[in-house]
């Protein structure tokens, strides 16, 4: 029997574990700046829900299936839009929440994807474009808190169809939309031929020609109005004809964010309907945004050793923590305790002996510089 996580799943512990707390904190403040309300969904639903109207998404493949002791036929979550018609039933719009947790999907395992990840997802139900800025604009401070330099790439699912109506193609247009999203995977060459064979081997040279030729569809003014609002907000974003997301159920805007020093997107989302209502929504991962942040994790945590002093070392406890320190206590021998100190990361160490106890003064030792300063309690 192997005690090792099961391919594409992983433990979290120690200092990166603390950061991938320190980045959610980030998230739910920003969320909760922005007038998002806070959701939790079942990780299990019934099989049909969870695929919902999507059951031709590459994505759908993915999923989790199980069956309960009454034969039911479950799956593991793989997102939480699709657990939006549930929850905005009955609440006036735009109903605003945001949602992180984890979700399963069992595809290929790559060194930035696996099969259990975290999902951190703001959506407004009832949205309109000024919504939409909202989004992008909450999505830039998270990054500027976060200390990672992004760019925001924007397009319209309306206007790539009305691109496909001016070609005339009528055709496999699923089909050919999944693989003009993924140029830039597989680049170039491999796309077009896909798309040849679709039947669709101008749509890059049309898409290409930009606002030249975009302009004549009355689709392009979305991307005119949200470049606006975002203007408004403070930040640019960079129009990109060619990105769709690999999700059916997007209808207008699209969003993908992209960071230089990993390859695939940290960060995406867009509008579609839920429940026949106009929604936006972005999706921030957490792993792939814990390899990227730039984040100082000095918190102050004490170690205070008991040398057979306990009760005194108790006290000495109780007065940190009210103070609203980190602390933990260690019973036995200092060189003991320095290793635990180093081996946790504890950067303040308090011996409490018998000399100290007589005296009524205690050191605290700073595990990086070595300096003793008194403490007062």
């Amino acid at each position: 029997m192997t005690t090792q996580p099961v391919r594409g799943f992983r433990d979290y512990d120690g200092e990166e574990a603390r950061k991938r707390a320190e980045i959610k904190k980030i998230l739910v403040e920003t969320f909760e700046k922005y007038g998002f309300e806070p959701a939790e969904t079942p990780i299990i639903e019934e099989e049909k829900f969870v695929k919902s109207n999507n059951s031709q998404d590459e994505v759908i493949s993915d999923i989790y299936k199980l069956k309960d002791k009454g034969k039911r036929k479950l799956a593991l979550r793989y997102e939480f839009t699709f657990q939006l018609k549930r929850l905005m039933q009955n609440k006036k719009l735009p109903f605003k929440r945001y949602q992180i947790g984890e979700v399963f999907r069992d595809e290929p395992v790559s060194a930035n994807r696996f099969r259990q990840f975290i999902q951190c997802d703001v959506d407004t139900v009832g949205s309109t474009i000024k919504d939409e800025a909202e989004i992008l604009a909450l999505t830039k401070d998270v990054f500027d808190n976060l200390g990672i330099k992004i760019d925001i790439l924007i397009n319209n699912r309306r206007l790539l169809n009305d691109v496909l109506d001016d070609l005339k193609i009528k055709k496999n247009r699923e089909k050919i939309l999944r693989e003009l999203d993924k140029l830039d995977k597989q680049g170039l060459k491999k796309t077009q031929s896909a798309l040849k064979r679709l039947g669709a081997g101008r749509l890059l040279e049309a898409v290409s020609q930009g606002e030249e030729y975009l302009v004549k569809f009355d689709s392009y003014r979305e991307i005119i109005s949200l470049k606006e609002y975002c203007k408004i907000y403070g930040f640019d974003v960079l129009f990109s004809p060619t990105i769709v997301r690999g999700l059916s159920y997007y209808t207008g805007s699209v969003f993908e964010i992209k960071c230089k020093g990993i390859k695939e997107t940290i960060c995406a989302g867009g509008s579609y309907l839920v429940n026949e209502k106009q929604a936006t929504g972005i999706s921030f991962g957490l792993d792939r945004i814990s390899q990227l942040a730039k984040l100082k994790l000095q918190k102050e945590k004490y170690l205070v050793v008991s040398l057979e002093q306990d009760e005194e070392a108790i006290k000495i406890v109780r007065i940190l923590r009210k103070k609203g320190k980190s602390v933990s206590i260690f019973y036995g021998k200092p060189s003991k305790a320095l290793e635990f100190a180093n081996s946790y990361c504890y950067n303040k160490v308090i011996f409490v002996g018998e000399k100290e106890v007589k005296a009524k003064k205690f050191k605290v030792k700073d595990m990086t510089s070595g300096r003793e300063k008194g403490l007062r309690v």
